[in-house]
């Protein structure tokens, strides 16, 4: 059976040297915004997260800015060099892992996180992949098991946005720039052979 399948190659992140700031908004059982800047060789997050249940719950950068099924169809954490997954300090881990969110007892996690893995440019860049929140916390590589080494036992997922360029229109409004997600996009048709 044939079957085609669309993969979205984001461009963005080759030829935009100045792209400084992203957003994501986060939408599905749990719902969010979540802020990216890139600071040198760091990138701050920050945002907040609503709707979850109290406690720990995994955050990470999935490969792909699929939502065609929902988070379902993200696919695995963006992992370019093939590591096991593991926590934001260590040095084996992927470059999607970002640890956990804390929700609050009103289900409120406020994010804040600076990392130095992921970038808004060059071959570790987000742009046009998917931020997707866990239902469970992320064991960091630590649970004992090969699926620790591959998701982090979080469990499902509750929460997903697709990660696009952040501009300034005037008035200071912030807005997803079409140019980031779209413009610059280029999509190409693979057949997969089953």
């Amino acid at each position: 059976m044939l079957r085609l399948v669309c993969i979205s190659l984001v461009l963005t992140c080759v030829f935009a040297e100045e792209v400084h700031q992203a957003t994501v908004k986060i939408e599905g059982e749990v719902t969010g915004s979540v802020k990216f800047t890139q600071q040198g060789d760091e990138v701050l997050v920050q945002g907040e997260i609503k709707g979850l249940k109290p406690g720990k719950h995994g955050f990470h950068v999935h490969q792909l800015g699929d939502l065609s099924n929902g988070c379902a169809s993200t696919g695995p954490h963006f992992n370019p060099y093939k590591k096991k997954h593991g926590a934001p300090t260590d040095e084996e881990r992927h470059v999607g892992d970002l640890g956990n969110v804390i929700a609050d007892e009103n289900g409120v996690a406020k994010v804040e996180i600076t990392d130095k893995l992921i970038s808004l440019q060059g071959e570790r860049c987000i742009i046009g992949r998917a931020v997707v929140v866990h239902a469970g916390e992320d064991d960091l590589g630590r649970g004992g098991n090969e699926e620790s080494f591959k998701t982090g036992n979080a469990g499902g997922r509750v929460g997903c946005g697709i990660i696009g360029i952040l501009t300034e229109v005037s008035g200071g409004i912030s807005t997803i720039s079409i140019k980031g997600l779209m413009g610059i996009t280029l999509s190409l048709l693979t057949i997969v052979l089953h």
